[in-house]
């Protein structure tokens, strides 16, 4: 069966009717079906659980869960680096990147990458964040999006403090770095982490609700493209190590992989609650 078309195709309906008609399918996928044993294994633990506690608690706990596995996750993290930076593999490439690095600044172009990497800072991520609840939030009439958005970002941040603690590896030299300076523990990157981790929940939010396939597709783009270029702004500016930076990029995919699984988890609670005649969404390339 097909999804009827609207008007305003990205956001038609508000509330849990919404999310059931508009965020259950990606494309032709129905997310609330789990094809792999293991898939189909946590799918049942959820609906027992939701059974008892309803959709949006279920959801809240399978992300604090979610939290605990960020925590090993960066531990994890920890360790497999030690073990790269004892044998000088990976790591081997952190000097050499930053040399080739700083063959490419000029004045200008240090102005525009620190503006640029701000964004992806202590004030700009966190006003992207707010943003994208309230617009998200406000606009479907649901919590769902302040919820998925809040604990992507408050992932991330977990595992930046973990790591940096943890570790306690110093950055770059002064001398080679772009003012403004930054004093912190560098592993891992925490511009890196955050931005993969909380505009890549934003973009899979807006994914959703979005019936073309070139919508889909530029969204996933540009999303992609911004992580990368916050990344590779923090080696250019020698703010970090490559190694830094390619371990906030492992982590914040890994996280935003779990925070999507809370939230498929979450809309078969919400099917399983609220039965309707199953609908697969146009898709208008």
């Amino acid at each position: 069966m097909k999804r009827e078309q609207t008007e305003d195709p990205s956001d038609s309906a508000p509330g849990v009717e919404g999310e059931l008609k508009e965020d259950r399918y990606v494309g032709g996928r129905d997310l609330t079906h789990w094809s792999t044993r293991a898939g189909a294994a946590v799918e049942h633990v959820a609906r027992r659980v939701g059974e008892r506690i309803g959709p949006y608690t279920a959801l809240v706990i399978t992300l604090i869960v979610g939290l605990a596995l960020v925590v090993a996750l960066s531990v994890a993290a920890v360790e497999v680096y030690d073990a790269v930076a004892d044998g000088d593999g990976v790591a081997g490439i952190d000097e050499p990147m930053l040399l080739f690095m700083m063959t490419l600044r000029s004045p200008g172009f240090d102005v525009a990458v620190t503006a640029f990497t701000d964004i992806a800072g202590t004030i700009g991520m966190p006003v992207i964040a707010v943003l994208g609840m309230l617009v998200l939030g406000i606009k479907r009439r649901s919590w769902t999006p302040v919820v998925i958005i809040a604990a992507a970002g408050a992932g991330s941040l977990l595992m930046t403090i973990a790591g940096k603690e943890l570790i306690q590896r110093e950055r770059p030299p002064l001398v080679d770095a772009v003012p403004p300076f930054e004093y912190s523990p560098s592993f891992p990157s925490g511009h890196t982490l955050n931005a993969v981790a909380v505009v890549g929940a934003i973009a899979y939010l807006l994914v959703l609700r979005r019936t073309s396939r070139g919508a889909r597709i530029a969204i996933i783009a540009a999303a992609v493209a911004f992580d990368l270029l916050v990344g590779m702004s923090r080696v250019y500016l020698g703010h970090h190590w490559f190694t830094d930076v390619l371990v906030g990029w492992i982590l914040g995919v890994l996280w935003l992989a779990l925070v999507i699984t809370a939230h498929r988890l979450y809309l078969t609670i919400r099917r399983q609650r609220h039965p309707s005649p199953d609908a697969v969404p146009v898709d208008r390339s």
